[in-house]
C-alpha cells in the first residue's frame, strides 16, 4: 500500500485552495481573526494498527479505499472556507437537489423503463429529506405509475411489464409521499392484495413475484404494503398457500425471518445463505411490523449475536459500514446497516414518553461521528449527489440511501408509550414510532458535527418515507381496514 504521507502537503507549505471553489467565497473582513477547522481525531485519519500479512486481491482493494477514504478525512487539499464550523465539509444541499431533480427527470428515458419507480422513489425521498416540497410531482407520479399497475395486482417496472414486489414497494410508497387521498386512490388495493396471496408461500415467506425467488425481500416489501394501506390480512380464498393450512399473511412469517439468522448473527436472503446488511433491515423492519420491537425481536432473533455482526460491520478510518464481511464500506449501508441500530435500540429502551430523557445510559450502540464524517467527507459527489465512495459516480440510489442514514444520525427515533384505542388494526405498532432531533446537550451524545445548514428533515425507521406521509396513510386507512 502506498504511504499516506504521499499525499500530504509539505509541512512547510500551505494548504492549497480549490480554485473551483473560489466563486462561492465570501470575502471576509480583515480585521476578522481567522481560525483554525478543530483537529481530525487519529482514528479517521490512521490505518488500524493490526494487519494481516497475507495479501488478497480482496485486502489489496481495502487497502486502497481506506489511502482514498483517509486523503478526504483528514482534509488534504481542501478549502477551509468548504468546511463547516466543526470542521467538516459542508452538506451541499442545492447541488444535490439539484441532481435528484434531474435524476426525476432522467426517470422518463428509456434505459429506466424496468426501474423508473425505483428512480422516482429514490429521488422522493432524497428530496424531502432536503426540505423539498414533493407533492408537486403529484400529477407527474400519477400519470407514471397508472400504466405500470396490472389488472391482475401489484405494479411492474413499467407498462406491460410482470407485477413485482420491489416496483410495487416502490410506487406505494411515492405515492404516499406526493399527497393524500388521490394519490392513493390510484392503488387497485383489492387486485394487489389478492396478488400478495399467490406470492405468500407455505414456509411463511413472501416470492418477489409469481415464480420468482423467495427472500426477506419480499417479505419485508408485502408488510410494508399491507401495513401502510392496511389490507386485510387475512389470505385471498385462491391463495396457493391456503392448500397448506396457512389463512393469514402472517402464518409462518416471524419463523421464517428467524430461520434466515447466520452463524455469524447477521441475516441472510433465506435461510442458509450469507449473511448481508439489506436482508438485516429488511427482516428487522419486517418484524417490527408485525410487533412492538421489545417484544418480537428478543422472540425471534439471537440479537446480541445480531449486535455482534452489526458492529463488525462500520469500519475504520473509513467510518462508513460494508454489506458483508470482508467487504468495502458503501454510502448506502449508511441506510441498510446503519438504520438497523434504531429498530434494536428501540427494543432495548422499550417504549417511551420521549427519547432524549429515557434512553437506554449505554449511548449509541454504533459511532454516528465515524458515518456522519465519512458521508460528508467522502461521498458527496463534486457537482452534487452522493455516491458509494471515494472514486465512484454518484447516482440516485447511494444519494437517497446516504441522505437517509445521515438523517437517522441527526435524530433518535423511538417508540411511544402512546398507544392508539381507535384502531382495531393488527399491525399498528409501526405507526407508534417518534423522531427527535439530537443534540450534543443531550447526556450521552458525541460531539455534535453539524450546522444549521447541514441538517435534514427526519424520516420514519420502518418505511423510509417521511413520518408526514406515514401519518396520512394511517389516518386515510384507518377505518378502512377491508373493501
Amino acid at each position: 500500500m502506498t504511504s499516506n504521507e504521499n499525499a500530504r502537503p509539505d509541512a512547510d507549505e500551505e494548504e492549497p485552495i480549490i480554485r473551483e471553489d473560489l466563486g462561492s467565497l465570501r470575502l471576509q473582513d480583515s480585521s476578522t481573526p481567522v481560525i483554525d477547522p478543530p483537529p481530525v481525531p487519529v482514528l479517521f485519519t490512521s490505518v488500524p494498527p493490526i494487519r494481516d500479512n497475507l495479501t488478497t486481491e480482496t485486502s489489496v482493494s481495502q487497502d486502497n479505499t481506506v489511502e482514498d477514504c483517509v486523503c478526504y478525512l483528514a482534509g488534504y487539499g481542501r478549502s477551509l472556507f468548504s468546511l463547516n464550523t466543526h470542521g467538516l465539509p459542508m452538506l451541499n444541499r442545492e447541488d444535490h437537489i439539484d441532481f435528484l431533480q434531474d435524476a426525476i427527470q432522467d426517470a422518463k428515458y428509456i434505459p429506466y423503463d424496468a426501474s423508473r419507480p425505483w428512480v422516482v422513489y429514490w429521488s422522493l425521498t432524497g428530496l424531502s429529506l432536503l426540505g423539498e416540497d414533493v407533492e408537486k410531482y403529484q400529477e407527474r407520479v400519477i400519470e407514471t405509475f397508472l400504466p405500470a399497475q396490472n389488472t391482475g395486482g401489484g405494479f411492474g417496472g413499467g407498462h406491460g411489464q410482470l407485477s413485482h414486489c420491489a416496483p410495487s414497494y416502490a410506487v406505494v410508497l411515492s405515492l404516499a409521499m406526493v399527497g393524500g387521498r388521490e394519490s392513493l386512490d390510484v392503488i387497485d388495493r383489492r387486485a394487489l392484495w389478492r396478488w400478495l396471496g399467490e406470492v405468500k408461500q407455505r414456509d411463511g415467506g413472501f416470492r418477489m413475484c409469481v415464480g420468482g425467488e423467495e427472500d426477506v425481500r419480499g417479505a419485508y416489501c408485502s408488510m410494508v404494503m399491507i401495513s401502510l394501506l392496511a389490507l386485510p390480512l387475512e389470505l385471498p380464498p385462491n391463495a396457493p398457500a391456503r392448500a397448506h393450512g396457512l389463512t393469514s399473511f402472517l402464518d409462518g412469517l416471524p419463523e421464517y425471518l428467524s430461520r434466515c439468522q447466520t452463524f455469524e448473527g447477521g441475516i441472510s436472503g433465506a435461510p442458509q445463505n450469507e449473511a448481508h446488511g439489506g436482508y438485516a433491515f429488511c427482516a428487522l423492519a419486517c418484524l417490527c411490523i408485525l410487533g412492538p420491537p421489545h417484544e418480537i425481536l428478543f422472540k425471534y432473533l439471537d440479537l446480541p449475536l445480531l449486535v455482534s455482526w452489526l458492529s463488525a460491520r462500520q469500519y475504520a478510518p473509513e467510518g462508513g459500514f460494508s454489506g458483508r464481511t470482508n467487504k468495502l464500506v458503501d454510502g448506502c449501508y449508511s441506510h441498510w446497516v446503519a438504520d438497523c441500530w434504531p429498530l434494536i435500540e428501540a427494543a432495548l429502551n422499550r417504549p417511551q414518553q420521549t427519547a432524549l430523557k429515557e434512553k437506554l445510559d449505554g449511548g449509541n450502540l454504533y459511532s454516528r461521528e465515524g458515518l456522519v464524517r465519512y458521508i460528508l467527507s467522502c461521498c458527496q459527489g463534486d457537482l452534487g449527489g452522493l455516491r458509494d465512495k471515494p472514486g465512484i459516480r454518484p447516482d440516485a440510489y447511494h444519494s437517497c440511501y446516504t441522505l437517509v442514514g445521515l438523517s437517522s444520525t441527526q435524530h433518535r427515533n423511538y417508540v411511544t408509550k402512546k398507544w392508539d384505542t381507535e384502531s382495531g388494526y393488527p399491525l399498528d405498532s409501526a405507526f407508534h414510532w417518534a423522531s427527535e432531533r439530537i443534540s450534543a446537550k443531550d447526556e450521552h451524545e458525541e460531539e455534535e458535527l453539524f450546522d444549521a445548514e447541514d441538517k435534514l428533515e427526519s424520516i420514519h425507521p420502518i418505511y423510509v418515507i417521511p413520518c408526514a406521509a406515514v401519518e396520512r396513510c394511517r389516518k386515510l386507512f384507518n377505518q378502512k381496514v377491508g373493501f
